[in-house]
């Protein structure tokens, strides 16, 4: 097996991204009369589309849900999309990927107004063909979604039905997303993600570090764990 071309997620899987999410959620809820100290529940919104979590986690409607999300961007646009860091590794990985001659692009529930602020803060963008996201009224949300637009963008249909594509995220929106394009996933362990949610979700493949991209060459074996 062969993948020459690697989607990458970005919060928790390109970047520590944690900090900022949380605290704008924080500062969301707050204006709603709701003070969480819940870290792990605050975990939880990093990674599905914002509006989802807001209703799934706290009950709130859909109207609720975006005022909070409008809240919450007030904050994140201006610092919390730069409490965030890039993980060990990441650049190393991404340069030697290159040099080896993959074709890397990002495809994250992240909009894309924020997501091409941090890529090019961090000095991420120059590793990639192209970076799509969600874009900010929510049309474009959930993860198969943004992973068919990059596709589609990209013109990689052909890529895609000849199983050349590998998306690499750390939760299960990544494995389903990628599954219902046809398209295998690496789960990453450094992120927010857990072994037992890669499992349940059918991760074809599970990494420890980011340099074990590059041990999934020639594996076929599903599960593989390195």
């Amino acid at each position: 097996m062969s993948f020459k071309y690697l989607f990458w997620d970005l919060d928790g899987t390109l970047t520590e991204s944690g900090p900022g999410i949380k605290n704008c959620v924080r500062y969301a809820l707050k204006a709603f009369g709701i003070e969480e100290t819940d870290e792990k529940k605050l975990d939880l919104f990093i990674g599905p589309p914002l509006l989802d979590s807001f209703q799934n986690l706290y009950g709130f409607s859909e109207e609720d849900s975006r005022k909070a999300m409008k809240i919450y961007r007030e904050r994140f646009g201006v610092t919390g999309l730069f409490e965030n860091s890039v993980y060990p590794g990441i650049i190393e990985t991404l340069a030697a990927l290159k040099a080896d001659g993959k074709k890397l692009y990002v495809a994250t529930g992240k909009p894309e107004i924020y997501m091409f602020r941090i890529l090019e803060h961090y000095g991420l963008a120059p590793y990639f063909e192209f970076a799509g996201g969600s874009d900010t009224d929510e049309t474009r949300s959930h993860k198969d979604e943004i992973i068919d637009y990059v596709v589609r963008e990209s013109h990689l249909e052909k890529a895609r039905d000849a199983g050349e594509i590998l998306m690499i995220g750390d939760r299960k929106h990544d494995i389903i997303g990628a599954h219902k394009n046809n398209i295998k996933c690496c789960a990453v362990k450094w992120g927010y993600g857990s072994q037992e949610e890669f499992e349940e979700n059918g991760a074809d493949f599970i990494i420890s570090a980011p340099s074990d991209v590059k041990s999934i060459e020639g594996v076929s074996k599903a599960q593989t764990d390195f």
